[in-house]
């Protein structure tokens, strides 16, 4: 299915994009919509910043492809919070500091997002598991496992 119209909703906004023949999510999300808190790492999928939701799970980015996107629901960290409602994540992190140059921040955001969704209230070992496929070189682990603990404790499910 490649050159023809995909439909989805990101961020709650329905968009409708041209495919091409080997466009990825995170293309679109990037370079057509303008949105650029998902970040290119690898483009393999195994570093974890183009970690977005699709309907509620954690999926990267720069795997994903276009096509596959229809009628989907995708969530960046755009939408995940406001500056004046900031997500209990996104509020966590700050307190923690659980970010040093911020570069994976977003999909490790995402993906913890994903986790708190399915699971209100995980264990360590449950976010240890999540945190696992990603990379962060700052070596910000330690805050950014309180900073999820502490989202977890103090929020309703997701």
């Amino acid at each position: 299915m490649s050159n023809s119209e995909v439909a989805f909703h990101v961020n709650g906004r329905e968009v409708s994009v041209q495919d091409q023949p080997g466009q990825t999510l995170l293309d679109i999300l990037r370079n057509t919509l303008s949105l650029k808190a998902t970040r290119m790492g690898c483009a393999q999928g195994s570093c974890g910043a183009c970690r977005v939701m699709v309907d509620g799970h954690a999926m990267a980015a720069c795997e994903t492809p276009l096509w596959s996107l229809q009628g989907k629901h995708i969530t960046t960290v755009e939408g995940l919070g406001t500056r004046e409602a900031p997500h209990a994540l996104q509020t966590a992190f700050i307190e923690e500091q659980a970010m040093q140059c911020g570069f994976c921040t977003s999909g490790i955001l995402m993906s913890a997002a994903a986790l708190l969704q399915r699971q209100a209230r995980p264990t360590r070992q449950d976010i240890v598991q999540v945190l696992d496929g990603h990379l962060c070189r700052c070596g910000a682990h330690n805050r950014v496992i309180r900073a999820i603990e502490k989202a977890a404790s103090k929020s309703a499910p997701v």
